[in-house]
């Protein structure tokens, strides 16, 4: 892929390039973004907008030689829009087997439930339901079972970062069903419980459906993932059950920092009216999720003409053709978008975003910042490393790309 850097070529405005991510022809940002007509109401009381109409499939944000960000954008599209129906058939069977998983809905337009991580690794989080009335556990206590029934003499280690403990004494109202033996152990909801009653749900689902020749379970995994052929390519994805916690702001979420001009007062309270999620991704701890969160704030990034938008997308192309290309990769979309909402924070001003060749490499260089330090602070939870559990080596293979790049940023690279 060639990346031009203009010195002088200022930025489109964001009217050129607002795309809806449900056509062909658009992807901004990687996801089909849900959003109820109560959330929008949220969005419209904040004073922002909505995510505008889907643009047709010839409309490109990009000149000429930035065409190839265009052409992934549709190929994508396309391979959310397969995906998004055989996920929706496997989780309405689910539904019906067990009340406690709802389906995720289709929607031509925006579904929050389908992140796309790289072009061939999706995240898709499946709602629970009879959780309802989520508030902050205030009493601290020791646990000391195994998912297996057994005692441990010691304690279980205390979650971190982005991980909590959940109890459905936490809801004001928990169906009875979350309460049995299948994924409750002295009161908490256990998240390798609930995903052993999960893959055995997805794997008859996938029968009952008729998906085997198009669905497989990856079973050598410890998370529930499955392998579907698309047209065009074969995409993994990490089926994750959720606990949607809307209007509640975690305490560990110590967002906005004071004195920081970026996003706007009002801005901050709309994002952190739309709550946050529990992921079930370990054994013992539900992991904080803020994508729909992170959304709002994304879906708004250029109001002022800058070329926020168009930077995280070229830094995403070379991410995947060039720095970090593959099937799992060590970097994610999720770790560019946290480190864009750094940059952002750190230049908060329109005229700082105003050319895009310097604000391309401002990205580059902080992404590549990161990765050499293994070091990225989740960006609400700050003293979550997003990279901890990273491999080493791949990290450091994809600084070395990256300081190649800086040495000759104008480079045509192929």
């Amino acid at each position: 892929m060639h990346i031009w850097l203009h010195p002088q070529r200022p930025c489109s405005s964001t009217s050129e390039y607002d795309c809806s991510p449900g056509s062909a022809g658009t992807g901004w940002p990687h996801s089909l973004y849900r959003m109820s007509s109560q959330q929008g109401n949220r969005l419209s009381s904040c004073g922002l907008k909505s995510p505008g109409p889907h643009s047709a499939p010839g409309d490109s944000p990009f000149p000429p030689e930035h065409r190839q960000v265009d052409l992934r954008r549709q190929q994508i599209s396309q391979i959310v829009e397969e995906v998004q129906r055989v996920v929706h058939h496997l989780t309405t069977e689910i539904s019906l087997q067990d009340l406690r998983f709802q389906a995720v809905p289709y929607s031509d337009t925006y579904n929050g439930n389908i992140k796309v991580l790289a072009p061939s690794q999706f995240l898709v989080t499946v709602p629970v339901k009879g959780l309802v009335g989520y508030r902050e556990a205030r009493e601290q206590r020791w646990r000391y079972y195994t998912l297996r029934g057994t005692r441990l003499p010691c304690p279980l280690q205390d979650p971190e970062g982005l991980r909590q403990w959940l109890e459905a004494e936490q809801f004001m109202k928990s169906q009875w069903q979350w309460h049995e033996a299948d994924v409750n152990i002295e009161g908490d909801i256990v998240p390798a419980k609930v995903l052993q009653v999960f893959r055995k749900l997805v794997e008859n689902a996938i029968g009952t459906c008729h998906l085997s020749g198009k669905v497989s379970m990856l079973t050598q995994l410890s998370a529930v993932w499955v392998a579907v052929e698309t047209s065009t390519c074969q995409v993994e994805l990490e089926l994750v059950p959720t606990v949607e916690i809307p209007t509640v702001w975690p305490e560990k979420a110590r967002w906005p920092p004071c004195l920081k001009r970026w996003p706007s007062r009002q801005r901050v309270e709309c994002i952190k009216s739309f709550g946050f999620a529990l992921l079930a991704c370990s054994n013992y701890h539900w992991q904080q999720s803020f994508l729909q969160a992170e959304q709002v704030l994304l879906d708004q990034l250029d109001e002022d003409g800058g070329c926020r938008r168009k930077c995280f997308q070229a830094l995403r192309q070379m991410k995947e053709d060039v720095w970090c290309p593959g099937k799992r990769p060590v970097v994610t979309s999720h770790h560019l978008q946290t480190v864009l909402f750094w940059t952002c924070e750190k230049y908060p001003h329109p005229k700082d975003w105003q050319v895009f060749s310097k604000a391309f490499l401002r990205l580059v260089r902080k992404l590549h910042k990161c990765v050499s330090q293994h070091f990225l602070k989740h960006y609400f939870v700050r003293k979550s490393n997003l990279l901890q559990h990273a491999s080493s080596g791949e990290l450091d293979t994809v600084a070395q790309k990256l300081a190649l790049f800086l040495k000759n940023p104008q480079i045509g690279l192929p």
